[in-house]
């Protein structure tokens, strides 16, 4: 289990968690901060909703499924329903948290086709305890979202989801720090940017780890923990996206468009292209592809 977590799950990586984030769709239920007295104590229960707490001062413990853990400040709890949990604070130093409940679904875009699952069907990734280090900007998130909970309105409502999204890439971004050391995190966002600036060269694996001064497989092992992907997974990425650019945009020969994303063989292009989006280039083209009006203005 990494370093951040003490949780009773298994834990993801940061990429793994921002993966699988990134296809839930969110909504509040309640956001609220509380400031526990001394005798605060919650018996045994079971949770029914999903919650998400963190700790800003004093002392407690909590029990989730029979283990315990300490609360105190930098302490993230997430509690998901069939959790057995009593929760007690420290009388000499009462807690005080924020927290927001939350249901989901998890809904997302995969090779054109949209898939849905609901909350029992897709796990919430993060389950039990955690330690985070940046807890001031946590505090700062969960404050504006308290506020806002009290407002109504669409626009409030659109920037609640926006804090909600900046509230768990701060996360995600906290577990990160934790996980991989200063210089080598820089290593890896170095060659991350190269590949953005130079995906029509033809780059390898072996140049990419040289850059970033490290072993072939200790390189491929920490870019796919950081980023989500393998290196070479992230390159045609890459590549795909900007060919997807040049298909609905252009109407240049397949085999230019191959060579300006990196590709020397159209045929292998197609052959990627086709295993990324799902279809092939040309029925993509035929799909997206824009086009100009003969009499537009």
């Amino acid at each position: 289990m990494a370093a951040f977590s003490e949780g009773v799950g298994p834990m993801l990586t940061p990429g793994e968690l921002a993966a699988r984030l990134n296809k839930l769709v969110i909504s509040l239920l309640l956001v609220g901060h509380q400031k526990c007295s001394p005798e605060w104590r919650q018996l045994p229960r079971t949770i029914r909703h999903h919650s998400i707490w963190l700790i800003i001062k004093g002392k407690g413990s909590f029990t989730i499924n029979g283990t315990h853990y300490p609360a105190d400040p930098g302490k993230f709890f997430s509690f998901s329903p069939g959790m057995e949990v009593e929760r007690q604070t420290d009388p000499e130093q009462p807690l005080e948290y924020y927290f927001f409940r939350f249901h989901y679904t998890e809904t997302f875009d995969e090779k054109e086709q949209w898939i849905s699952r609901s909350s029992e069907e897709s796990p919430f990734p993060l389950e039990g305890m955690y330690t985070v280090h940046n807890t001031p900007q946590l505090i700062y998130l969960f404050e504006q979202l308290d506020i806002l909970w009290k407002r109504r309105g669409h626009m409030t409502a659109m920037r609640r989801k926006i804090l909600l999204l900046e509230f768990f890439m701060t996360l995600i971004q906290d577990f990160r720090a934790q996980k991989v050391a200063g210089n080598t995190t820089a290593a890896i966002e170095l060659t991350q940017d190269y590949m953005v600036g130079h995906y029509q060269e033809p780059l390898t694996l072996e140049g990419l780890a040289q850059m970033a001064g490290l072993s072939i497989s200790h390189y491929s092992r920490l870019f796919k923990k950081y980023i989500g992907y393998s290196p070479i997974d992230y390159l045609t990425h890459l590549r795909v996206d900007r060919a997807k650019e040049l298909l609905m945009l252009s109407d240049y020969r397949l085999k230019s468009i191959a060579s300006s994303v990196g590709y020397t063989d159209e045929f292998y292009f197609s052959r990627i292209f086709k295993k990324v989006t799902g279809v092939s280039p040309r029925d993509y083209a035929k799909k997206h592809r824009f086009v100009m009006s003969a009499d537009r203005n």
